[in-house]
């Protein structure tokens, strides 16, 4: 329906290469709905619209190289996206590890980097949401060495057992860049974020981004500013936290019922669960081939970390199970499969 409704009223001229920051209409929308849900400073003209989040990393790469800066810390465990995105600007990802309030400062304050990237509404993988302390004292580091956060709010609109926690960029929009994208709450495959830039950062980014691809496209983002200023958007944001919860409820209930003792964290918020699982279903190495076998698809926390040598053979079992792509039934079905699989009833599972 947005689709038809833009065909028919978009003006030709608005055809022509676009501002590379994007649409006046769409910046203008995402600067309200990201005030009002995610408490961010979102001026308008400092809101690069971009082919998501990946593509925000590399144009932040491009510049902080451009500046001299050959080296940025990132959160371990972690996105092993990060690694390669950085790499393809020139720059280094030095792992920099979590306590129970997020980034630990001191590893960070001793690393030498001036820029970090970090997902502090709810961590990941492991689900952590910074503290305010840890938040206070990540924007102070900041601002000693000049240097600068990113922000990565992949998944900070869904929280299930209370309040949302505001973006970082809201306390220090000089020194926060925030990046977000509609993957999660529509799809992966429309390839459209946005990138909130501090001034310092801001006409480097766009320069990039004009001679990255000479903007976003216009039908689409003509298309989503639509969908965001009849509140459609909000309307969708709203079916999903539903179905998102539901699954969510499924899989703690169906790990509860099929591996009793199992720990599940991390899930006050987003799409995916830690869940450790008692010694007994150990080593993880096993347990992974014989899941495998079953044809049932996990991975372990162990993908997400920079050090893995040696950690195949733990005696625990940890696991990070993303189910917002699941339907119920599914969810259910695929721990049902994981138990059988490691009782011995591989064979049968996987013939279902």
């Amino acid at each position: 329906a947005a689709q038809r409704g833009v065909l028919a009223e978009l003006p030709h001229h608005e055809l022509g290469y676009p501002d590379p920051r994007g649409l006046p209409r769409l910046r203008t929308a995402l600067a309200e709905l990201l005030a009002r849900r995610r408490g961010v400073v979102a001026d308008p003209e400092r809101i690069v619209v971009v082919s998501g989040v990946a593509q925000a990393t590399t144009l932040l790469g491009l510049v902080l190289y451009a500046r001299g800066m050959r080296e940025v810390g990132v959160e371990d465990p972690g996105s092993p996206q990060h690694d390669a995105l950085y790499a393809a600007a020139g720059v280094t990802t030095l792992p920099l590890p979590l306590d129970d309030e997020g980034l630990a400062m001191g590893p960070l304050r001793e690393s030498g980097v001036r820029s970090v990237v970090t997902t502090p509404a709810h961590q990941f993988p492991t689900g952590i949401a910074y503290s305010a302390r840890r938040r206070t004292e990540l924007l102070d580091w900041a601002r000693s060495v000049e240097g600068f956060v990113l922000e990565d709010d992949y998944d900070g609109d869904f929280r299930y057992d209370r309040a949302p926690v505001g973006a970082l960029q809201g306390l220090d929009p000089e020194r926060v860049a925030y990046a977000g994208s509609v993957s999660k709450s529509l799809a992966p495959g429309l390839r459209l974020g946005w990138l909130l830039v501090p001034e310092l950062l801001a006409d480097e980014v766009v320069e990039r981004k004009r001679t990255m691809d000479l903007g976003y496209p216009t039908l689409d983002q003509a298309l989503f500013a639509r969908f965001l200023e009849r509140g459609d958007y909000d309307r969708q944001l709203r079916r999903c936290q539903r179905a998102y919860r539901e699954r969510r409820d499924t899989l703690v209930a169906a790990l509860e019922e099929h591996f009793p003792g199992a720990q599940v964290t991390g899930i006050a918020a987003g799409l995916h669960v830690i869940a450790a699982l008692p010694e007994r279903y150990g080593p993880q190495e096993r347990f992974l081939a014989r899941v495998a076998a079953a044809g049932v698809a996990v991975r372990p926390l162990t993908d997400y970390a920079h050090a893995r040598a040696g950690d195949s053979g733990r005696p625990n079992v940890r696991l990070v199970l993303g189910y917002a792509h699941l339907s119920p039934a599914r969810i259910r079905a695929g721990v049902r499969l994981m138990a059988e699989a490691v009782a011995g009833r591989g064979a049968a599972a996987a013939g279902r």
